[in-house]
């Protein structure tokens, strides 16, 4: 018998940056963010972790919303109060929760994060959870930069990878 699909609702948000969608499950926790030009990215990542899935456009619920909107105007530390779900492996969700333990301005190296966390030979194994994240910036996988503090790789892509940094008060290298 096949599985049945996840129901989960899609909704969109303008950013400074883009239009960010957002998925959030019957809970209302937040399971998704992506950006739209990112749409496949991120239907292939619910497929991953949810299997089949059913969207429904529908609004987030409020408080999700609202915390992203002070976010992007500034109030940092919101992000800190959004209830998330994202059911990877064990190993995912220990590189997830630590990220979400870097403090607004600040950036770790893939390497700094493996060896605090104990592993630090793990560093592309790391990079690859980070990756996988399906939550961007609420999981802030763009405050894990290169060893030599360049911008590497970001799944919204390298400016809103800089944006988001600067806005957040970090010296971006050019």
């Amino acid at each position: 018998m096949a599985k049945q699909p996840t129901p989960l609702t899609l909704d969109r948000l303008d950013t400074p940056i883009g239009i960010a969608l957002l998925v959030t499950n019957n809970g209302g926790a937040l399971c998704a963010l992506d950006w739209i030009d990112y749409e496949e990215r991120l239907l292939t990542l619910l497929r991953r972790y949810y299997g089949p899935v059913e969207l429904t456009e529908n609004s987030a619920p409020s408080a999700i919303r609202s915390a992203l909107s002070r976010y992007f105007d500034g109030d940092l530390d919101q992000l800190d109060g959004i209830t998330c779900h994202i059911p990877g492996t064990p190993f995912q969700n220990r590189i997830w929760t630590a990220l979400r333990k870097i403090p607004a301005g600040n950036t770790l190296s893939y390497g700094t994060l493996a060896a605090q966390l104990g592993v630090p030979n793990a560093m592309r194994a790391v990079g690859h959870a980070n990756g996988a994240n399906p939550l961007s910036v609420v999981v802030p996988c763009h405050r894990l930069i290169g060893a030599n503090g360049s911008l590497t790789g970001y799944g919204g892509g390298i400016a809103r990878k800089r944006w988001l940094l600067e806005h957040e008060g970090v010296a971006v290298k050019s």
